[in-house]
């Protein structure tokens, strides 16, 4: 569930920077991070 809750802070702090530009470096860390936590998620539950 701890994997879970990360998912859903990451999802949230993206969705309060959606006024910024896709191309900014703090969305681009964010939404890595969260592909990362996405893509661990899917493995662990196939």
């Amino acid at each position: 569930m701890e994997l879970i809750r990360r998912i859903e802070e990451l999802r949230l702090e993206l969705n309060k920077l959606s006024t910024r530009k896709l191309t900014d470096r703090k969305i681009v860390i964010l939404s890595q991070k969260l592909d990362q936590l996405l893509n661990e998620y899917h493995k662990n539950n196939k």
